[in-house]
């Protein structure tokens, strides 16, 4: 079991625009031609920040007609966030805030031989690399700049440095790079 900071990027390092947007990821490629198929059968429970989980609800149309439901995920999820938001009927969430480490524990035991996948944002993701809880990061770079937006991870990382497990080409739209997060000894 391992938990696995899984997104997309810009080429200049940005996950969303500044209006949390992400349709420019979309025309890049086709999802089943990369590692998410997979990636995501091996998943037990995922972990989402408040703009991430937002966006899906502003998408949910969209979501429904392209996977069948306005949710389109079978495990649990934690959404992060400090405010009250509405749940997706038929979805398995819980909104949690705070420190991730005792969250990190309900998922594991969700998740069992499974992997956790912190879906997104970049500050939900460097939180859990805060708290030594983030194994790997797995990131699709576009063919695109954005100039502006969501950081892909807003922390400085760099040593030890990140381990790179695996790079491979998606098309002409996409680089997939895959990292091990060294454990810092402090």
């Amino acid at each position: 079991m391992t938990t696995k900071y899984f997104t997309a990027t810009s080429l200049d390092g940005f996950i969303a625009t500044e209006e949390d947007s992400i349709d420019w990821l979309f025309p890049l490629g086709d999802v089943n031609e990369t590692s998410y198929p997979q990636f995501i059968s091996d998943v037990g429970a995922l972990a989402m920040g408040s703009s991430t989980y937002e966006w899906m609800l502003r998408h949910s149309e969209k979501v429904a007609t392209e996977t069948g439901s306005a949710w389109p995920y079978a495990q649990p999820t934690w959404v992060f966030s400090s405010r009250e938001l509405p749940a997706v009927e038929g979805a398995d969430l819980r909104f949690v805030k705070g420190d991730v480490r005792p969250v990190h524990e309900a998922m594991r035991a969700a998740a069992g031989s499974k992997n956790i996948w912190v879906v997104g944002g970049g500050d939900l993701a460097g939180q859990f690399y805060d708290a030594g809880l983030l194994d790997e990061i797995m990131v699709q770079v576009g063919s695109v700049t954005l100039g502006k937006g969501k950081p892909l991870f807003p922390r400085r990382l760099t040593r030890p440095a990140l381990e790179l497990l695996s790079v491979r080409q998606v098309g002409t739209g996409f680089a997939e790079l895959h990292y091990r997060v060294p454990s810092v000894v402090g």
